[in-house]
């Protein structure tokens, strides 16, 4: 019998066997949970084709529980990841690169789960050649932990250190492991990426021989708390994931808040998209603040979170953040900052109230995964991927079709000049 004609317990009793790269396979070594490389979940979108895989950012532990129910339930291939700026050494959330492996494993040996599952250090930002000394020793850390797949983010720097700084970095990231890189500062409205930088990125490091599984955009979306509904560009992103199809790169989307179900649908089905980013939405789902089709919260006359009635935190808990981030001076996109110093409080709550929270974070992702990303029955290709490849690696989607000679790094500075890029204005958008 073929493997795709196994039953479905059967094919993931073959891929727990076989599917856990090392690091997890070191780490846990009686777990069920099939925890596998970012590569498993792209290709298994690719497999379904016109797939987004979620990337839910779990800022605190009721997004995992929430995000593995969602998927199990709609049989989704999907990404758990945490940002460096939420999970790094300056965390402000107490999930972190360093513990993200061990609470999703423990999650999913408690829920049963048998979807794989890859967990993602999103947004490891590199702004200038200290950040990628620092990264050197940090990256390694980072698998050594279980993490599965990583972002190189270097797009703050000039387009050829964005270039250099991947292919340094890249030696010190398993060759299993899934890969993204980003082109163009994540800021909205000024300064979107071009095909120029991002045909430039994706075929420097094809020289030599870095094929990433995702490209990020600035595509004309923002992170956090989005008052505009400007958001994502979408004929834009598909013209730059065409002029970059010869390479097989996916799209990444970033920073969905902001955006209408209608507009995540058409990245969905005009572009080459199969990762998308969740964070805000979920992180608010998950105190009981309201969130409408666009994953941005409702407030009030008198500019205040409004809550759903009966839903998340406990009244007198949410009272105390409020009055936690009044003291702080935060504003309210701010507030992602409260995850860290209430992440124990969220837990002291009674099983209802912690229920409550982790339900509403697990039917917005079953919403998304069934009727937006497309992502229902990728659990079930992914596990394929993995049984056909006989491996935990996937291997590369294309191998090397540049020639170095033309990528040296003198000539890569000297072609960096020519780029038809959009200028914008410095900022902090790393999450």
């Amino acid at each position: 019998m073929s493997s795709a004609a196994l039953p479905v317990s059967d094919k993931f009793d073959q891929a727990l066997k076989i599917g856990r790269p090392p690091n997890v396979a070191r780490l846990f070594p009686n777990s069920r949970a099939l925890l596998v490389s970012g590569k498993v979940i792209d290709r298994a979108m690719i497999a379904k084709g016109k797939a987004m895989a979620i990337a839910a950012n779990a800022r605190n532990r009721f997004v995992i529980y929430g995000a593995l129910r969602a998927a199990q339930r709609a049989d989704a291939a999907l990404i758990i990841e945490i940002a460096k700026s939420e999970g790094g050494t300056g965390a402000y959330c107490a999930v972190n690169y360093w513990n993200m492996a061990t609470f999703v494993d423990a999650a999913a040996n408690e829920l049963g789960i048998t979807i794989p599952v890859a967990l993602h250090a999103d947004h490891y930002t590199i702004k200038n050649q200290a950040d990628v000394e620092r990264a050197k020793v940090e990256i390694p850390t980072i698998f050594e932990a279980g993490l599965t797949s990583i972002a190189i983010d270097a797009s703050h720097m000039p387009d050829e250190e964005n270039l250099f700084a991947c292919e340094t970095l890249n030696e010190f990231v398993p060759a299993w492991a899934g890969l993204e890189v980003e082109v163009g500062e994540i800021k909205g409205k000024e300064g979107l990426s071009t095909p120029d930088e991002a045909l430039y990125l994706i075929q420097g490091l094809n020289a030599v021989g870095i094929s990433p599984d995702w490209i990020a955009l600035n595509n004309g979306t923002t992170h956090g708390i989005e008052e505009s509904d400007a958001g994502i560009q979408v004929d834009l992103t598909a013209r730059i994931h065409e002029v970059l199809e010869p390479y097989k790169v996916s799209g990444a989307q970033h920073g969905t808040s902001g955006n209408s179900f209608e507009r995540l649908g058409r990245i969905v089905r005009e572009t080459r998209t199969t990762k998308a980013n969740v964070a805000t939405a979920l992180q608010m789902l998950s105190w009981g603040v309201k969130v409408n089709d666009y994953g941005n919260a409702f407030v009030d006359e008198a500019g205040e979170f409004v809550r759903a009635e009966g839903a998340g935190v406990s009244d007198t808990l949410w009272e105390e953040m409020v009055a936690y981030a009044a003291d702080k001076g935060w504003k309210k996109g701010d507030y992602k900052k409260l995850n860290l110093p209430f992440e124990n409080k969220l837990w002291a709550e009674t099983e209802p109230i912690r229920e409550r929270m982790t339900s509403a974070v697990e039917e917005f992702v079953y919403h998304l995964l069934t009727e937006v990303f497309n992502a229902a029955g990728t659990g079930t290709l992914a596990l394929d991927a993995l049984l056909a490849a006989g491996s935990h690696d996937l291997g590369p989607k294309v191998g090397r079709m540049e020639d170095p000679a033309d990528w040296t790094r003198e000539k890569a500075v000297a072609r960096a000049q020519t780029l038809q890029k959009e200028e914008s204005p410095a900022g902090d958008y790393d999450d």
